[in-house]
């Protein structure tokens, strides 16, 4: 200012933010390090194909574009799109979940985008969908192959205009959320057939990775099922190598499945031929299964083992899933399965 009070300049404060922009690019870099050369624990394997697609995971999390996730149902999907999310640029956000084959039209569009109080019936208050929910994180859109056209149309605006609407509202609310999709169908397929839109299929397939299925990666198996049995338990080399010949269509969901129910079936902590389920075994025992079990006997003897543990643990669930080593749902499933009832439980301890 000068004496009249008349502005005469000015100064301006310039701050380097060269050295910021230059860490924020060794930390994300270090993270892409570790992850090529230590991998997610939660993604088992050594194998070529799991490494290749540890690598891609690495590089694909750097993006903030959307990625889709491509194989076989049970290969693990969810568990890349959370090393995706884990690996990018804002692992501290949320990592929302849709199912998009659990859900009918109207449901799937009230858990996307929200809905406003007096929307529908049954709608009795304002509700925040899952994108927005999502901010600042990633939504993980599950089987997205199956959504309806009506949604496709809804998804391709909100991926245009990085905007929602809430079901029953028409105030657009921005979001900001990466998207990851899966499918374990051939998307081209149903673009082809007039059941997947063409402009949404390049959207959300801007980046892609194919998972590879557990018959491509054999010499994970061991460590799969280590991994699945925990300590304390070990399993006959026979009945191993039986693991490693099967084909696997369910891949390592199946898998997963097959080590719980041969815990169950367990005499003591070492897994055998017998425990596991005929199909898993065919090359081992080549029809001599049949002699020692029928599907009934089987029935009956896991039947029989659960409610032995359980009235050993006096028909506590928690710990009695502890000792059979599956988690509660899955023991939960077994009671209701084979209508196991209080009252048995007590007989039992008779």
């Amino acid at each position: 200012y000068d004496e009249k009070g008349d502005i005469t300049g000015a100064v301006e404060i310039l701050s380097d933010r060269s050295e910021m922009v230059r860490k924020e690019e060794e930390i994300q870099s270090l993270r892409a390090s570790l992850l090529q050369r230590d991998g997610f624990p939660e993604i088992i394997g050594s194998s070529r194909p799991i490494q290749n697609l540890l690598d891609l995971i690495a590089s694909v999390a750097q993006s903030e574009a959307p990625v889709i996730l491509y194989g076989e149902s049970g290969v693990g999907k969810e568990l890349v799109a959370r090393a995706l999310h884990e690996a990018g640029k804002r692992p501290e956000g949320p990592f929302i979940k849709v199912n998009c084959a659990s859900l009918n039209e109207n449901l799937l569009e009230s858990e996307l985008f929200g809905h406003v109080k007096g929307a529908f019936t049954g709608a009795g208050r304002n509700r925040i969908g899952r994108f927005e929910a999502a901010a600042g994180g990633s939504i993980f859109l599950d089987e997205i192959g199956d959504i309806s056209p009506a949604i496709q149309v809804k998804l391709l605006r909100v991926l245009e205009s990085r905007e929602i609407e809430r079901v029953g509202d028409h105030q657009p609310i921005p979001v900001d959320a990466r998207v990851i999709s899966a499918t374990n169908k051939n998307l081209e397929d149903l673009i082809g057939q007039g059941l997947f839109r063409e402009d949404l299929y390049y959207r959300i397939n801007v980046l892609s990775l194919e998972l590879p299925p557990l018959r491509e990666r054999v010499g994970d198996i061991p460590l799969l099922v280590r991994h699945f049995l925990g300590p304390g338990w070990a399993i006959e080399e026979r009945a191993m190598q039986a693991l490693e010949r099967y084909v696997w269509p369910g891949n390592v969901r199946q898998l997963i499945n097959a080590v719980e129910r041969a815990r169950i079936m367990a005499d003591d902590h070492l897994l055998r031929v017998r425990d596991f389920p005929r199909e898993a075994m065919e090359s081992e025992v080549a029809g001599v299964w049949d002699a020692l079990h029928s599907q009934d006997d089987l029935a009956a003897i896991e039947r029989a083992k659960v409610v032995e543990v359980l009235r050993r643990e006096g028909g506590n669930k928690t710990r009695a899933a502890r000792t059979l080593g599956i988690d509660r749902r899955k023991l939960y499933r077994l009671v209701e399965k084979y209508g196991i009832r209080l009252d048995e439980l007590v007989a039992a301890a008779r």
